[in-house]
């Protein structure tokens, strides 16, 4: 987006250009990234440290006029590195004026992540994800309270945040930072991963102000009950994403997700049930329920094991799924040996290859060549929440 600055008097004159707003949100850090491309990290680092050397100037020399202030919408990463930088540019008042969208931070102390929040601009805020900070119940007690301040805050992020609610006295952690997810008025994305939640569900969601779109849950040693109380929420009918990988979900977790399956059918898109120990013998349950989950277009499996003969049953049985463009599936057990039994059998490349193209043939069988099919992770990243 470019303005017009026109110096001096108001007589008619050449309006001469001047840049007042650059977009550069987006950059992302991923395998598809090129080598000569600007990393989320990198821009963070390059943005900050240009606003800086043009306050700072020559020593001696008498300050420059303030040039036209330029707002600058980005997509902020932060690490213990970056940290110091980026906040002195944000306080600083250059002619830089860094607008956040999306703000990442990564192994911050309290401290350093309440400053950097603090010196964000509220309004255009969309997402906060902090992960590896090791926040614990205290930490994000009181970090979550004060995100308050940005009103268009939607999705908010908080794996890896070393969170016990068995520990003791974590029911008043627990309870202030229910509290502060209920003041998030706008909030439609959450991720709690590897956060152990046991029983604590309905506390932490039954304050939400609106309903879910997309819950991240791996594991989170979910119980039955936190899977009942999904069941009943309001979250369940209008979750597009959920991810429950890494609970055991081939025992007493079954039955209630197959039921929060039923609930969700008419608006999931993307599910997440890696390393949930399902093998063959539980796809009878789980191919129709799958298959009333019209809309869903990702389906992620990779780790539970499953046989050669399973991942065909799982193909032939999710064929109908005409929105279904990417399944992660796993590794067959019987071509590689199974990890949970301590077995090392080096993965049978040509077997391998021989039901790749048995799964092609049956998806060409079904009219469904366009669907991918895969074992690789980092080749095919999932769709973001607000990309489905």
């Amino acid at each position: 987006t470019v303005g017009f600055l026109v110096p001096g008097s108001p007589a008619p004159m050449v309006a001469r250009p001047c840049l007042r707003v650059l977009d550069m949100t987006g950059l992302q850090d991923g395998a598809e990234q090129g080598p000569d491309s600007l990393s989320l990290w990198s821009g963070t680092v390059l943005l900050a440290k240009r606003d800086a050397e043009r306050l700072e100037g020559s020593p001696g020399s008498s300050p420059p006029p303030p040039p036209p202030s330029v707002e600058v919408r980005v997509d902020l990463f932060v690490n213990s590195t970056s940290g110091p930088i980026l906040r002195a540019a944000l306080r600083a008042g250059g002619a830089l004026r860094l607008r956040c969208r999306d703000f990442h931070a990564e192994e911050l102390s309290l401290g350093a992540t309440l400053a950097l929040l603090e010196a964000l601009e509220p309004a255009g805020l969309r997402r906060v994800d902090l992960r590896f900070n090791n926040l614990g119940l205290p930490g994000l007690a009181e970090v979550v309270p004060r995100l308050e301040r940005f009103p268009d805050l939607v999705s908010l992020r908080l794996p890896y945040s070393n969170v016990d609610a068995r520990r003791p006295g974590a029911e008043d952690g627990l309870r202030r930072l229910a509290e502060g997810l209920g003041r998030l008025q706008r909030l439609r994305e959450l991720n709690l991963g590897s956060c152990r939640l046991s029983g604590r569900l309905r506390q932490l969601l039954g304050i939400l102000q609106c309903p879910l779109e997309s819950l991240e849950l791996p594991f989170c040693h979910l119980l039955p009950g936190d899977l009942a109380y999904l069941i009943q929420s309001p979250h369940a009918p209008a979750l597009k994403k959920l991810d429950l990988s890494g609970n055991n979900l081939s025992e007493d977790l079954l039955p209630p997700f197959l039921q929060l399956l039923a609930t969700a059918s008419g608006a999931l898109r993307h599910l997440d049930a890696m390393e949930c120990r399902l093998t063959d013998a539980h796809l009878d349950a789980l191919l129709p329920a799958l298959r009333r989950c019209a809309r869903l277009g990702y389906l992620g499996v990779f780790g539970n094991p499953l046989t050669w003969r399973g991942v065909k049953a799982l193909a032939a049985g999710t064929a109908p799924l005409a929105a279904l463009r990417l399944v992660v599936y796993p590794r067959p057990v019987d071509l590689c040996g199974d990890e949970d039994n301590g077995d090392d059998v080096p993965e049978d490349e040509e077997r391998s290859e021989a039901l790749q193209e048995e799964l092609r043939r049956i998806l060409h069988g079904a009219g469904r060549d366009e669907a991918v099919w895969t074992t690789s992770l980092s080749r095919h990243g999932a769709l973001d929440y607000f990309a489905l």
